[in-house]
């Protein structure tokens, strides 16, 4: 058998929101004039109307009664909307820190898009750095060095004699891999060396 200890406290629990949307939630209420059921808002209206017509009739225990039970309605429709709220507002800003990332990667990629769009295909075509030329250009005061005693020395002897220019260098034939046998039938050409007799 059930204690009435745990009976009441299960009784109390009934009316208590368990989460869920308790703004829409339909309740049932036992007031002091029996059992008001409908959603919080519709509770309130129902307890305040009798909290009037008690009023009305001069009880005034009655009204206080009523106005209680109507405040503690009152109470719990607020923090619900008070927590729908909150909900609500976070997920706006969620949806905005989405957007803005959104936002972001769409303006990155059309950047890198006209990028690639404006590149030209061929290297060729594209834009050259600029290339000093440090060669010999016949002014020696334009170089930007100053000039040393030790510089003016070696200057001097390469002003005495002019200078050779200087030919292109041959390539180079690759070396053997291994010492060439002697051939069998010598080459029809004029560079082969001709045999000792």
């Amino acid at each position: 058998m059930r204690s009435s200890k745990s009976r009441s406290r299960s009784k109390n629990n009934r009316n208590r929101p368990s989460g869920g949307n308790v703004v829409n939630r339909v309740f049932d209420s036992s007031g002091p004039e029996g059992k008001v059921r409908g959603t919080p808002q519709q509770i309130i209206d129902k307890y305040n109307q009798l909290a009037r017509d008690a009023q009305l009739s001069n009880d005034r225990v009655a009204t206080e009664n009523f106005q209680q039970h109507a405040e503690h309605y009152l109470r719990m429709l607020s923090e619900a909307q008070r927590e729908q709220e909150a909900r609500r507002e976070e997920q706006e800003r969620q949806n905005r820190e989405r957007q803005a990332e959104r936002d972001r990667e769409r303006a990155e990629r059309q950047e890198r898009e006209t990028v690639a769009a404006e590149a030209p295909k061929d290297p060729a075509e594209a834009p050259q750095p600029d290339v000093l030329d440090m060669g010999d250009t016949g002014k020696d005061d334009d170089n930007g060095l100053v000039e040393t005693p030790e510089s003016k020395s070696q200057a001097e002897p390469a002003e005495a004699k002019p200078k050779k220019p200087r030919r292109p260098r041959a390539p180079r034939k690759p070396k053997a891999e291994a010492a060439p046998e002697a051939p069998a039938d010598p080459a029809p050409s004029g560079d082969a060396p001709e045999a000792a007799e």
